[in-house]
C-alpha cells in the first residue's frame, strides 16, 4: 500500500497551494484532481482575474511563484490598480503543471476518491482512476495518508465522512465565457469616453497591449453608463431582462483581442444550468456584436467547463468564523489569511445584492480549516458563516488558506 503524509482532494486554487507548499516542506504529497488539468476556478470556471486583496496579506508565496511563472511565459500582468491576479487560464494549466511537479507533488488526474476509512492514526483512501493506466496498479486499490485535506469546493470528502455542516444558503451561480477577435483599442476608446466612472471602467497599457475592465448590473442604485444599451438590447429582443442582471468584463492576460466575461449570472432555478447558461452566452455575444464598438467581428472562443459557484456546503470545523469576527477585525493566534475584501453577496433579485466594504483588515484562523484530527478543509467550504464566507471565497484567500495549512502540517 502506498503511503503519503498528505493527500489532497481537489486541484483547484487552495489545493494547488497546499500541495506545493507541503511538498516544498518535505512532505510526501498526493494531489487528486477530477479534471485533466489543475487550477479549478481559474482554469475550469474561467474566474479571471483574481480579485485584489490586502497589501498586508500573508501566505502569499505560492501566489507570487505562480504569478512569476505565468509572467515569464506571457500569461500574467499587473493591472493599473496593482492587482497581480490577471491570469491567462490556459497558460495557468501549464504553469501549475510545472510548478507542482518540480516541487515533487504526485498528481493523479481524472480521478475521484470513492471511499474513505478513518483509522486511529491514518486514513485509507480508495481511488477510482479511469485514465492513468501507468499508475493504476499502484493506486487503484487503496492508499494510506496521515493527513487528509478536502479541497473539493463542495466538501465531498467531508460528506463521505459524515461531518457536520453549517446551514445551507446560496448565491446565484454563473457560467463564464471568453470572446476573441475584439478590436480592443476601438472598444477601449469608446467605453472610456462613455463612462467616466473609473471605479467601474478603466483601461491601461501593459507590455504594449491594452487591458481594460467595465461592468453593468440591473440594480438601480447606480447610474450605469451601459444601462441605455442594455435597455435597447432588451427592447430589440436581442437579450432578455434576465441576461442583463449582471455584466462584467476583463481583458485576458497575454492576448491582444480576447475579453473574459464574468456572466451570465444564472438567477432561475433550473435542472439544466449549463444549457440555460450557454443559451444566455449566445444572446450576450450577439448583444456585444451589435451594440459595443470593437465587438463587431468578435466571437465566442471559450465557454467554462464548470459553473462558477460562489457558495455550496460549508463544514462545521473547530472554529466557526463569523461576520462579526470579520467586521471587528478580530485577531487570532494562528491566522492563515489576512484580507480586506468586501462581503460580496449576489442575489437573484433586483436591487438586493450587497457589496459591503470592510474598513478593518480581518484574519481567518487556522481553526476554521480543522474539521477534526488529521482532517482539514480549504477553499470555499471552510467553517465560516454565510456572510464571512462571501468575503473569503476569492482566489487569493484560497491560495493563502492552502499555503497556511501546509505550513501548519509541516510542523506537526
Amino acid at each position: 500500500m502506498n503511503k503519503y503524509d498528505v493527500v489532497i482532494a481537489g486541484g483547484g486554487t487552495a489545493g494547488c497551494a497546499c500541495a506545493y507548499t507541503a511538498a516544498k516542506h518535505g512532505l510526501k504529497v498526493l494531489l487528486i484532481e477530477k479534471n485533466s488539468f489543475l487550477g479549478g476556478s481559474i482554469t475550469s470556471s474561467l474566474v479571471i482575474p483574481a480579485m485584489k486583496t490586502s497589501d498586508n496579506a500573508i501566505n502569499t508565496d505560492f501566489f507570487d511563484i505562480l504569478y512569476n511563472k505565468l509572467h515569464k511565459i506571457g500569461g500574467a500582468i499587473t493591472y493599473i490598480d496593482g492587482n497581480k491576479g490577471w491570469f491567462n487560464p490556459e497558460l495557468t494549466k501549464i504553469a501549475l503543471d510545472t510548478i507542482l511537479t518540480e516541487a515533487g507533488v504526485e498528481i493523479l488526474f481524472e480521478s475521484n476518491i470513492q471511499n474513505v476509512e478513518e483509522n486511529l492514526l491514518s486514513y485509507i483512501v480508495t481511488i477510482e482512476d479511469n485514465k492513468n493506466l501507468r499508475l493504476l496498479k499502484d493506486l487503484l486499490l487503496s492508499i494510506e495518508t496521515k493527513y487528509l485535506v478536502d479541497a473539493t469546493g463542495d466538501a465531498k470528502i467531508c460528506q463521505k465522512l459524515n461531518c457536520e455542516f453549517l446551514e445551507k444558503k446560496s448565491q446565484p451561480i454563473n457560467l463564464r465565457f471568453i470572446m476573441s477577435g475584439v478590436n480592443v483599442n476601438k472598444f477601449s476608446e469608446w467605453i472610456l469616453e462613455l463612462d467616466k466612472d473609473r471605479d467601474v471602467t478603466s483601461s491601461c497599457i501593459v507590455d504594449s497591449k491594452i487591458y481594460l475592465s467595465t461592468a453593468y448590473t440591473w440594480d438601480r442604485n447606480k447610474n450605469w453608463a451601459l444601462r441605455p444599451l442594455f435597455m435597447q438590447g432588451i427592447d430589440d429582443g436581442i437579450i432578455t431582462e434576465e441576461d442583463s442582471n449582471y455584466f462584467q468584463i476583463f481583458s485576458v492576460a497575454g492576448t491582444a483581442d480576447s475579453i473574459a466575461f464574468n456572466c451570465p449570472r444564472l438567477i432561475k432555478n433550473t435542472d439544466n444550468p449549463y444549457i440555460d447558461g450557454r443559451a444566455s452566452i449566445l444572446r450576450l455575444s450577439k448583444f456585444c456584436n451589435i451594440y459595443l464598438p470593437g465587438f463587431e467581428n468578435a466571437y465566442i472562443s471559450s465557454i467554462a467547463n464548470t459553473l462558477g459557484v460562489r457558495v455550496s456546503n460549508r463544514v462545521k470545523g473547530k472554529y466557526i468564523y463569523t461576520s462579526d469576527d470579520l467586521r471587528t477585525g478580530k485577531k487570532f493566534e494562528t491566522p492563515v489569511v489576512i484580507s480586506n475584501y468586501p462581503i460580496d453577496v449576489h442575489s437573484d433579485q433586483k436591487d438586493a445584492s450587497t457589496l459591503e466594504q470592510v474598513y478593518k483588515e480581518y484574519q481567518l484562523p487556522l481553526e476554521s480549516l480543522i474539521v477534526k484530527d488529521r482532517l482539514f478543509v480549504i477553499g470555499r467550504c471552510i467553517s465560516a458563516d454565510f456572510e464571512a464566507q462571501a468575503a473569503l471565497r476569492i482566489i487569493p484567500s484560497c491560495f493563502s488558506m492552502g499555503e497556511g495549512l501546509a505550513k501548519y502540517l509541516a510542523k506537526l
